[in-house]
């Protein structure tokens, strides 16, 4: 099946894009009814401010000595000492034995 090139308009900027028969071909074969309703700069705007894209609050680090070569470092979490907590390089060394 061929497809001809459509002239779509950005729902979010106003602009006029090109759809083009690759693309749509593409979506067709990705199971996708519908057509874009951005251009490609919004699609991609939208993308990065997305969920998971520097939305996050930055994680909470915790200073800590590591357990095996008492070296300064920081976790992730809270350590409650009830468990050793290593550095990445022991930690690693640790886990790959």
């Amino acid at each position: 099946m061929s497809f001809d090139d459509k002239v779509l308009t950005c729902r979010d900027c106003g602009r006029e894009f090109v759809f083009t028969g690759g693309e749509q071909e593409f979506y067709q074969s990705r199971g996708l009814l519908h057509e874009p309703r951005r251009c490609p700069s919004c699609r991609a705007a939208r993308r990065s401010d997305g969920p998971g894209a520097s939305s996050r609050p930055a994680r909470e680090m915790h200073d800590v000595i590591c357990a095996n070569c008492g070296k300064p470092t920081q976790v992730p979490f809270l350590p409650t000492g009830s468990r050793p907590v290593y550095c990445q390089d022991c930690f690693q060394a640790a886990r790959s034995r």
